[in-house]
């Protein structure tokens, strides 16, 4: 069947978050693992030691499509010169983006204790960085962080784009945050799938998180690939869900991980492609997921 209507190993991509080492070594392992595309991290980018041309160089000689690029932090919800701030830093982040071939730029939900709880001036700064992104060509994906001050689940993030209302503005979601707040995948079916500008994936080692305190540091230090952790009938779930709903674009695995930052790169990147394997191959081609015994292909 074509894949339009089932999903393959093609949909899935890989963070730079989730690899250690330089930027084209992350590159190299991806590709070399079979991935077709990558996300991008600030980080790595203007972290480049030889400049922000020599990233750019890089990431078009790997070949990978640019899945997008992140994290523009705590822009929603300022005022006065700690949002023309924020607005100045939205515009290095857009450019960057551009020259990178990025076709979305991830917005996290502000924590800072500045931002006014106020969903209609949270939806007028979002409607204004979109704007900024429409002659870039670019898309904004709004994502509610698990420990965000006043938006901290995707229902939430979904009724800003909503009030926002503007055709290159849309959510991001975060398996990770949504289990974290156990927050129903039932409300998956409220959102529309076209609004839907990237899909990351990610697992933990535990049930529940008790605290916000352990959200960040679990998010930060301990995430786990789909498929290594405790909640696998949860990520084939809701990968199944959005493709029921209509979803037919990125997922891509964000994994912060302080053991695999000391693992070879080759070694994570296989982790990587064994998880792509299972859910593009297998979740989206079967009926029935094998939560906790999956049984992975080999490359």
């Amino acid at each position: 069947m074509s894949q339009t209507t089932q999903g393959n190993f093609a949909d899935f991509g890989i963070d730079t978050i989730s690899l250690a080492g330089p930027l084209e070594a992350k590159l190299k392992a991806a590709r070399e693992a079979g991935f077709s595309q990558i996300m991008l991290s600030a980080r790595d980018v203007v972290g480049h030691p030889d400049g922000l041309d020599a990233a750019v160089a890089a990431v078009q000689a790997s070949g990978l499509r640019v899945t997008g690029f992140q994290v523009l932090r705590d822009f929603e919800g300022l005022s006065g010169h700690l949002h023309d701030y924020k607005v100045d830093v939205a515009k290095s982040m857009l450019d960057m983006c551009r020259r990178l071939g990025a076709k979305v730029l991830l917005v996290c939900s502000t924590t800072s204790v500045h931002a006014q709880d106020d969903r209609e001036h949270m939806a007028r700064d979002l409607r204004k960085l979109a704007m900024l992104a429409v002659p870039l060509g670019i898309r904004i994906a709004y994502e509610g962080l698990s420990w965000g001050r006043h938006v901290n689940e995707f229902p939430q993030a979904w009724d800003v784009v909503v009030r926002a209302d503007m055709p290159n503005l849309g959510i991001g979601l975060d398996s990770f945050h949504a289990f974290a707040t156990q927050t129903p995948a039932d409300e998956l079916d409220l959102i529309d799938p076209y609004k839907i500008f990237l899909v990351q994936l990610a697992d933990f080692m535990w049930q529940e998180i008790r605290s916000v305190e352990e959200r960040i540091t679990t998010a930060r230090h301990f995430r786990v690939f789909p498929g290594e952790g405790v909640h696998s009938a949860e990520v084939a779930d809701w990968v199944q869900r959005l493709h029921r709903l209509g979803y037919r674009g990125d997922y891509s695995f964000e994994v912060f991980n302080d053991d695999y930052q000391q693992m070879p790169l080759p070694t994570v990147a296989a982790r990587a492609r064994r998880s792509a394997l299972w859910l593009g191959e297998t979740v989206l081609r079967r009926s029935v997921p094998l939560p906790n015994a999956i049984k992975l292909k080999r490359a």
